[in-house]
This record gives C-alpha cells, structure tokens and sequence, in this order.
C-alpha cells in the first residue's frame, strides 16, 4: 500500500463520511482507547527510502527502518526516556575495575524460529557491524570492542574486550542499528529476529506486514498484526489518517497537529524535546572552511521565529549544541541572538560579500524545507544570498554526507557522547560538518576513560565549548516529535524519537 499526495486528491470533500468514532486531542476514560484490548491490525504511515529498500536492521537509517527492525529484532539495550541505556536483551552488565572489560549475562529469549539466543549469535552480530567491507552505521560505536578477544563464556554469557577503558558502553549496546541476528544471517527478504513481531511479507517501498509474536520475552504484542505503509508526503499521511486508510501517522508537522488538536478524527501525541532541526556547514570546504563565515550564519538566524514558524510554537529555542536537556549539556554557555550588524561586517570580512552560498534541503523530513526557505529570507540584506535547492528525499541523508557545503539536518535523541562518537569525531562515519580536531577527539577520550564524574564532565563541557566557537552544526530549535493516531489507538507514548518506547508498538492496542 503506497500512498502519496495524488492518491488523496479529492478526498476532502468525502473525510465527513469517514469520521472515526472516538474523542480527539488528549484521550479520555470513557475513550475506546483507554483498556488494552487483544486483536487486529494497526497500520503505521511512516516516510520511506524508495525501492531500494531492505529489512537487514544493521542497515536501518531512516525512521521506518528504525521502526520495522525494533518490531521485529533486539538490541541489548535501548535508550530510556531519559536517554540512558536500559538493559533489553542484557538482563545486566558489570565492568571490570580497569573499564576495559564487559560481562554481559542475557535474557532467556528466543528467535522466531524457536532458536535462543545465545552469546555466539551477539558477537556474530557485532562481527557483521565490525565487518571493514561492509558499511553499517553501527561501526563506528562498535569500533572499540577488541572482538577477537572477546568471547562467549557460556550460551547466555558474552564477555566483550575494549581496545581502551570506555565508561560509556552500555551506550554502544544501546547504539542505532546494533540489533542481534542469528549466527550466519545474510539472507533478510524472511528475517528471524527475537523482535515483538515477527515477518509476514514485504513489497520494497511499499508496505512490510508482521505478526504477533506469541513468545516475545518482554510479553506478547496486544496487536494480532502490524503494517508498516508508505507514505513520503506528510499531508499523504495525515490524510489517510483521517480517510481511515492508516491509524497512525508518524512525524506530522506542528501545523497539522494544531489543525487537529480537539479534533474527533485524530489523536494527537507530543513527545517534546525530541528532535534536533539544524543546518549543517562542512569545515573542510569553501566557503565555510572560513571561521569567520560560519559564525556570520550563527548570527544571521532568528532562533524564535524559525521555532514559532516552522515548528508553530512547539519546540525550544537551540544554541548551536545537541541535547539540550541531556546529561552534559552545556546550559551555562550563553545563548546565541541574531546580530545582524556583526553578520554583514563577518562577511565582508571573510571575503563573501556578494556571494551566493547553496542551501541543500528535502522533503525527507517534516519542516526542513520550510526552515531553509525561512533562514533563507533572514540572510536577505546580509551581503550573503542563500538559494535553497530541494534534493531527492530518497538519497537526500547520503548524498549531504558527501556533497554540497550547506545542507538541512535533523536528529532524534541519542546521548550526547553518542552525538559525539558518531559525528564528530575526526573518523566519525556521520560527520556531515567534517568536524576533525585531534584535541577535540583527545577530550573526547578523556572523558570516555574515566570513572571520574568531575574530570568527565568537565571534559564535556570544554567540546561543547569549543563546538560552540567553531562547529559547523548551526542547531536552532529542539522540536516536539508529534505522531498522529485514530481515536481508538491506545498505548502511544510520548518518549523522545530514537528511545526505547517511541514507535513501540508492542505496547500499541485497538480499544
């Protein structure tokens, strides 16, 4: 089932006769949604990758393959809603003295076929992420386990040796992508996983439908099936919300959700504080390999208004540093304003005056095209022009990592030493700003390799302060991650996008 925006035409004029029973805007008591209830099908509208797509979870990258594989693998652990790791298929974790060593004892859990899962099957797993001729996201975290001298110490036992003290690994476990397979999975057009739900049928770029797992160690799904839907444009989503189509609809705009706030046809579900909007300079370039031209854009954006326009008010106002909120965050930095004046005198100064500087951006998710065109007018009269060009949002994630010098980003949680690891390290593979400084990746270490919670966060403090000088992440709003749902939909929570319960429809029913 593919759905787009063609698909909808003319369906506004017949949404009065698909009306959902139920209330809208926060749930109440006598909701159909209020008791867990056994049975049926939900089907979940997210933005999809094209044709090309597949179910191997070690490849997931966009919000629906994050989805699909947490339905239907695990990871070890999973970010709670405070963005710290949660032991899932670790039922614990104890370092040794040194954090140079990791036991790692497992739950009593099985795949779909009945096979449990056992401690060769995790370091088969992480031997695949770490595989140098294959290009997993998950690498890079997993890059530190010395695994030829790790080992499984009994079928529910994995001890994992680290190639420096990490005091920070059951962040690893818990990294984007890092889900266990079965020993010797290559072939996932049927995947096994040991996930809420398990495979029924895929068509690429269209739909992926999965069953209720019976058996699931952390409780069986209320759901009997789950369908995951394509639908790239967020109007086709919330229209076939509200045409009956789906009921759910991830990653709506704040526009549509306050359209529809009170509404008896769609729930609406905030999760604040859950995604970074930013725009990305790579440093290693023209023009933005020029200090004094990245700080001009700092100063030419109107944090406030890009919030209350773009995000309609239901976000925060950033600072240029990821994880506003998060353990470490740098509060005490003062916050960045619009200083027009300094812009146009930091342009001149850098020899850009007159330029024309392009912004890459996508409809790949909600708002970014719609910010790019709002920072694009604030720069007017700064001497600097910005010309936003729209990409393929199918290849929109790959082809900024590589190309162009400007480009739209946006992230859901992680923690910050994640952030870090992943994309601003001078071999991160995510470093879309090209970050690279051995004394930033120096601090970095310190940090991670002590059991120091002063020196540690003191370390912190000073990356943020030098990304805050000199990065090229210009991170001007945290947004609230909003998720529409019929009105019979219960048990959606509003965890930050990237943790352990959002998209978590093991906990989802039909009232």
């Amino acid at each position: 089932m593919t759905l787009n925006r063609r698909g909808f035409l003319g369906l506004t004029s017949g949404l009065a006769a698909a009306t959902l029973a139920g209330c809208g805007g926060s749930a109440a008591p006598a909701s159909p949604a209020a008791t867990p209830r056994a049975g049926g099908r939900l089907r979940a509208a997210f933005a999809g990758g094209g044709a090309k797509e597949v179910l191997d979870p070690h490849l997931a990258n966009l919000f629906v393959e994050a989805a699909r594989s947490k339905a239907v693998f695990d990871k070890l652990a999973d970010l709670g809603g405070d963005v710290s790791p949660q032991p899932r298929l670790a039922e614990r974790w104890e370092p040794s003295a040194d954090l140079t060593r990791w036991r790692i004892t497992l739950r009593q859990a099985a795949f779909h076929d009945g096979r449990p899962v056992r401690a060769t099957d995790v370091l088969a797993s992480y031997a695949r992420i770490l595989d140098p001729n294959r290009a997993f996201r998950a690498k890079s975290s997993l890059a530190l386990i010395d695994l030829p001298n790790s080992r499984a110490v009994d079928d529910r036992t994995v001890e994992f040796a680290l190639k420096r003290p990490f005091v920070e690994f059951p962040n690893v476990l818990a990294a984007f992508g890092a889900y266990i397979v079965p020993e010797g999975a290559e072939d996932f057009t049927r995947p096994v996983g040991s996930g809420p739900f398990g495979f029924v049928s895929f068509e690429p770029g269209k739909s992926v439908l999965l069953k209720r797992n019976p058996d699931y160690w952390d409780g069986a799904p209320h759901l009997d099936e789950l369908e995951f839907v394509i639908a790239n444009e967020e109007s086709a989503r919330a229209n076939a919300l509200l045409g009956g189509q789906v009921e759910y609809a991830h990653d709506l705009t704040p526009t549509t959700a306050r359209s529809h706030t009170g509404s008896d046809r769609m729930t609406i579900h905030r999760a604040p504080n859950s995604a970074v909007q930013a725009f990305a300079m790579k440093l290693d370039r023209p023009p933005f390999d020029d200090r004094d031209l990245r700080e001009a854009l700092f100063l030419l954006a109107d944090r406030p208004q890009l919030v209350e326009s773009v995000l309609a008010g239901s976000g925060q106002v950033g600072n240029d540093l990821f994880g506003k909120g998060y353990r470490h965050y740098a509060d005490d930095i003062p916050q960045r304003t619009r200083d027009l004046d300094k812009a146009k005198f930091l342009i001149r100064k850098a020899g850009a005056e007159g330029l024309t500087v392009t912004l890459d951006t996508s409809t790949a998710a909600a708002g970014m095209v719609e910010a790019a065109t709002v920072f694009a007018d604030q720069a007017r009269g700064s001497g600097l022009t910005i010309e936003v060009v729209t990409g393929n949002k199918d290849s929109y994630w790959a082809d900024t990592l590589k190309n162009g010098s400007l480009s739209s980003f946006r992230s859901g949680a992680m923690p910050i030493e994640t952030h870090v690891a992943q994309r601003l390290l001078s071999g991160s593979g995510t470093n879309v700003t090209k970050w690279a400084r051995p004394e930033f990746d120096a601090l970095y270490e310190q940090a991670v390799s002590t059991s120091d919670e002063a020196v540690r966060a003191e370390a912190y403090q000073r990356m943020q302060r030098s990304l805050h000088a000199e990065g090229g992440y210009l991170m001007w709003g945290f947004a609230d991650w909003i998720v529409g749902t019929a009105p019979n939909v219960g048990g959606i929570s509003t965890a930050p996008a990237n943790t352990l319960d959002w998209a978590r429809f093991d906990e989802v029913w039909l009232g």
